[in-house]
């Protein structure tokens, strides 16, 4: 019987969440729902040089923004909507705070001879790097050959070891690569990748402040934790070959996870790795939430304060390297669920097009329910000094949410509603006001004023269509000037629906205003 699918995801916790974190995060997320499986939040902050205060819980923010569920890890939701911390089996779920545990392992390779002390100063390692450069070396590495020339517990006498490190002299530990061996790596998204042991270097395992680096401490967590599946970006792909080798090492290749190695997002102009470069020069966000740097108090942008709704940002996301092979483009995240294939992952890079999010955004913002935008609309309304009712607010999104990208466009867009024209648009006016135009304005001004029902949408085309026959005018000839005179200009959304939400005394001081101000032209 096969083991159940245990993902994880683990960042670190040096500034923002890159939007293609964020990526990474839902392609486990959806892969271990469709497996019936968990998905683990693992915190790895041994670069304590790099550590960035509030980081961690910018991550945790930005998965549950998201709907990206973790099951076990740091922030699991305790359930009554806090990010308190609900320890799970393989508790702690912080690297920093498993030092104990790197380190024991790291003993034991050295024990075994499979790793080494390296007493190697900085600069000894920049001389060391230098000979090779100017020797021509295929690779300037601490490696099967150069590591002999080097100061470590292969070169030097054991009592000389034992010595510098009773004497607290600095040391970290180094794997101990084969010089002639091939390694293999099935890759569920690129097949097998084949590497010579002599293409890997010596990689430092333990630094010299006691705390692993990266490839020791994933190795060893991804063991303990009983991860089966390792879902990253392609830029860890060039380090697979030698974390194979270090669950070969610790004697745990049987129950090696299966790899995945995800396309590079790239430039929106698909030439190289997208950045924070290109998003600033772009215009758009690259991180799932604003982040204010605590050093220097520059803010970033994040898609959630642009407007973005979480459901349009995972679905742009989703469809950036995976394809389900249907012409369906819009996914509920259980939809995604039940959809995704890692065998349907490609291989190349996906191109970063903002304008495809927003398309994603302006599908998601004409499907929410009206009563949910209008509070936005309520609130800028009031807070620009206007009246707006709940009613109205809600009449407002139902005209203009089909026409705008983003939530907070649509007051923008409703700047005729709340604001009566003071100017024209000199274009139409001088193509559409006419005698014919003054004549009909007038009848549907006097039959407005007359008009005493209810007053909508249906009513409002009713008492201007009896109007127009009382003039014998045709409706479609006039329609533009109309909307001129309420409006200012000559196109725009439903203009029964406009003069609803305006109401009637409000629609005929516009259509008086229009007959004082614009004149036939001559």
């Amino acid at each position: 019987m096969s083991k159940p699918v245990r993902v994880r995801f683990a960042p670190s916790p040096t500034g923002p969440l890159h939007i293609g974190g964020v990526r990474t995060a839902l392609y486990n997320y959806l892969f271990a729902r469709k497996m019936g499986g968990k998905m683990l939040l693992r915190i790895e902050d041994t670069d304590q040089n790099r550590f960035v205060p509030g980081a961690e819980e910018y991550i945790i923010e930005a998965l549950r923004w998201a709907g990206i569920e973790i099951d076990e890890g740091q922030g699991v939701d305790s359930g009554d909507g806090d990010a308190a911390f609900r320890p799970g089996p393989h508790a702690p779920y912080r690297q920093s705070e498993r030092r104990d545990i790197y380190q024991k392992e790291a003993q034991r390779l050295v024990d075994e001879g499979k790793a080494y002390y390296a007493f190697d100063t900085a600069e000894e390692l920049d001389a060391m790097r230098q000979r090779l450069e100017v020797a021509n070396a295929p690779a300037a590495q601490y490696n099967a050959i150069t590591r002999m020339q080097m100061r470590n517990s292969l070169t030097l006498r054991a009592d000389e070891v034992k010595a510098r490190i009773q004497a607290g002299e600095p040391y970290v530990i180094r794997l101990k690569t084969p010089r002639k061996e091939e390694v293999r790596v099935n890759d569920l998204i690129r097949g097998w990748v084949n590497v010579h042991s002599s293409a890997i270097d010596d990689k430092v395992l333990l630094k010299s402040d006691g705390l692993p680096t990266y490839h020791l401490a994933n190795i060893v967590d991804d063991h303990l934790m009983e991860i089966t599946h390792v879902i990253r970006g392609e830029e860890w792909l060039p380090s697979a070959p030698l974390h194979v080798l270090l669950y070969r090492y610790l004697g745990w290749e049987d129950t090696m996870p299966q790899f995945a190695h995800l396309p590079l997002l790239l430039k929106p102009e698909g030439n190289g790795k997208l950045s924070k470069r290109d998003a600033d020069l772009g215009g758009f966000p690259i991180f799932p939430l604003q982040w204010t740097d605590p050093a220097t108090g520059v803010v970033a942008r994040g898609f959630r304060e642009d407007g973005y709704l979480p459901e349009a940002t995972i679905n742009f996301l989703a469809l950036l390297g995976w394809n389900p092979g249907t012409e369906q483009e819009l996914f509920t995240m259980d939809e995604l669920i039940a959809s995704f294939d890692l065998a349907q992952v490609h291989k190349a890079g996906a191109r970063f097009d903002i304008q495809k999010a927003q398309w994603f955004n302006h599908q998601y913002i004409r499907l929410r329910p009206d009563a949910e935008l209008a509070p936005a609309v309520q609130q800028r309304a009031e807070a620009a000094g206007f009246d707006c009712p709940s009613e109205k607010a809600e009449k407002i999104v139902a005209l203009l949410k089909g026409r705008v990208n983003f939530a907070h466009e649509i007051f923008t867009e409703a700047d005729t509603i709340f604001n009566a024209p003071t100017t024209y648009d000199e274009t139409i006016a001088a193509a559409k006001w006419n005698d014919d135009a003054v004549r009909a304005v007038t009848a549907f001004r006097d039959a407005l004023g007359g008009f005493e029902g209810e007053f909508l949408a249906d009513t409002i085309r009713q008492v201007l269509s009896d109007a127009m026959t009382q003039v014998g005018i045709k409706q479609g000839k006039i329609m533009q000037a109309i909307r001129l005179a309420l409006t200012g200009s000559g196109a725009g959304p439903d203009l029964m629906l406009t003069m609803e939400i305006i109401g009637k005394d409000e629609t005929v001081r516009r259509l008086q205003n229009a007959l004082n101000t614009l004149k036939v032209p001559a």
